[in-house]
């Protein structure tokens, strides 16, 4: 429910971000904003944090993450691997190798979904491929990876073999415990809730 109000906001507030891009005659935008809602409504962008988590721990060299939350929020956690591109550096030429190429899974993601989002309709309607946003962002991951909840014993099979494969993964990631939420997922533009560390545990791996 949660990703289905986070996405009815992004698609409302999507004609205001695109107005609100920088124009771009380097490489002119190539989908209109009605291909855009098309896409965003199917829902095709969004990777699971169940898929990510088994695609880093079989280190599957075609997913490569990028963060677009500013370089303090990076510093203090990132996801193994993850490549720092602030979404207000999007649109710089630098980085262009790493955003238009047919190689890797390029998965946006900040601490809720919304940035990263955002990032994934720039990005496409720049006509690039190979985009997707992590689901939720780092608060789900968090609250889904890191730290799942043990469900009832009289839960389907299904149910308790994913909380297994969650909290193996939790483990194998760095988590157990280690990482907790400092607010609920953003719920606007401009909200960007912290991850934090508990006290007297060991730090969560992170990117560099």
């Amino acid at each position: 429910m949660q990703a289905r109000v986070i996405l009815s906001i992004s698609i409302v507030g999507l004609g205001l971000i695109i107005a609100a891009v920088p124009q771009n005659t380097t490489h002119p935008y190539k989908l209109t904003v009605s291909q855009l809602l098309e896409e965003a409504k199917g829902r095709q962008q969004f990777f699971s944090p169940d898929e990510l988590a088994d695609k880093l721990i079989n280190k599957d060299p075609s997913v490569q993450l990028i963060d677009v939350r500013d370089q303090d929020d990076f510093e203090k956690f990132s996801l193994p691997g993850a490549i720092n591109i602030p979404l207000t550096d999007l649109l710089n030429d630098k980085w262009k190798d790493i955003l238009d190429q047919d190689v890797k899974m390029n998965i946006f993601y900040s601490n809720g979904s919304i940035e990263a989002n955002e990032a994934w309709m720039i990005t496409r309607q720049l006509g690039y491929n190979n985009l997707f946003v992590l689901e939720g962002g780092l608060n789900y991951w968090v609250e889904t990876i890191m730290n799942p909840q043990k469900p009832a014993s009289t839960a389907p099979n299904e149910e308790l073999a994913r909380y297994d494969f969650r909290q193996a993964a939790g483990s194998a990631l760095g988590g157990g415990g280690a990482i907790q939420l400092a607010a609920p997922a953003d719920q606007g533009r401009g909200a960007k809730p912290a991850l934090i560390k508990k006290p007297g545990k060991k730090k969560a791996s992170g990117g560099c």
